[in-house]
């Protein structure tokens, strides 16, 4: 608990410093491109970072949606046990016939994914600026 607490302000802190600097770099445009790009991607991936422990801590906390884990089913069977996987974080309700209702919380796992694929875009069009300026530079 403790240590993804602790990511989860080391990623929000690192977004805002991110995004800051990235203000402040586009009222002085830098020289050096690929910079610019590098710091998107640890914006990017913080929030990336971010996004995923607040599921997490939402998932460890009973979920995104305790209340529809209802104490029995339809049939009639009672509530047992609700299982919890971290990836893709999705809370399961299990009832004593054996039955399983599964709840995805798709618009975490979207939007960690989003962020992440995004970040992997900007870290390879940095690298290939950075090949090309110093390919131009020799």
């Amino acid at each position: 608990m403790f240590l993804m607490g602790a990511l989860l302000a080391a990623s929000l802190v690192t977004a805002a410093v991110g995004i800051v600097v990235a203000l402040i770099l586009l009222s002085h445009p830098p020289s050096y491109v690929p910079r610019i790009y590098a710091l998107v991607v640890l914006i990017l991936i913080s929030s990336a970072v971010a996004v995923y422990c607040y599921g997490w801590f939402s998932v460890t906390a009973g979920g995104p949606f305790p209340e529809l884990c209802t104490s029995w089913n339809d049939a009639g069977a009672e509530l047992t046990t609700i299982k919890q996987q971290y990836w893709p974080l999705r809370n399961a309700c299990v009832y004593s016939d054996g039955s399983t209702v599964e709840y995805v919380s798709k618009s975490v796992t979207v939007l960690v994914c989003l962020l992440a694929g995004t970040a992997l875009i900007s870290a390879g069009t940095s690298v290939y600026l950075r090949k090309r300026v110093r390919k131009l530079l020799e």
